[in-house]
């Protein structure tokens, strides 16, 4: 028995791009374009579909009104099941950076081949993360020098302090304004972080490491 294809969104200010991109990944049987989105508004509604929400968002970084790394921080706060896909037309490390700080799972320069896009998506889809050629390696030396408390979004790390201080899961929804699967993500998304394995770890280390 196949599996479902995986759901995407298209999230780019310019139609025209998001026409080329839906025309390269609907050559690939095992993806499916469910939604497109021209701004935030219409991306977060497509994220809250609980009716058909989306695994991966493909999402333009230098998008009009507010920017692709902007959104990716909101999609990493309300909905961090959702993976994120950065597409630019800017090889800059900072962007790369400023993006994966957000949330994002990825960078992918706009002129790649759609070979190359479409192994980005799997990669992202599989939990791993994934930058274009010449990317790659400059992300790793950058990240070689960050320790793993560095690397947390801002978000992961409000989280962390809160099961420091011995919250529930229900009590860190309440607090943060999140639904407790949402919350429940954030953990794990922690642990697969920091190399941790059990919740009784994953405790001791945010008491260890609590922002005072």
């Amino acid at each position: 028995m196949t599996s479902e294809p995986a759901r995407l969104v298209l999230i780019d200010d310019h139609p025209l791009v998001r026409d080329g991109l839906r025309a390269r990944l609907d050559a690939a049987p095992h993806l499916r374009v469910i939604g497109e989105a021209g701004n935030a508004a219409e991306a977060l509604a497509l994220a809250a579909d609980e009716a058909n929400p989306p695994d991966l968002a493909l999402m333009d970084v230098g998008m009009a009104g507010m920017s692709g790394i902007e959104l990716a921080a909101l999609f990493h706060e309300r909905f961090p099941g959702i993976r994120v896909l950065m597409l630019s037309m800017h090889d800059n490390i900072e962007y790369v950076a400023q993006a994966v700080r957000a949330g994002a799972s990825g960078y992918v320069l706009k002129d790649s081949p759609a070979t190359e896009i479409i192994h980005a998506i799997d990669a992202v889809l599989a939990g791993k993360t994934f930058f274009s050629a010449g990317l790659a390696m400059r992300m790793i030396q950058a990240q070689s020098m960050q320790t793993p408390l560095e690397r947390l979004t801002p978000r992961e790390r409000d989280i962390l302090d809160a099961l420091a201080l011995g919250l529930s899961s229900k009590q860190i929804a309440l607090q943060h304004g999140l639904s407790v699967r949402t919350v429940e993500t954030h953990r794990l998304n922690l642990k697969r972080k920091l190399d941790i394995d059990g919740q009784a770890e994953l405790i001791k280390y945010a008491v260890e490491h609590r922002r005072t």
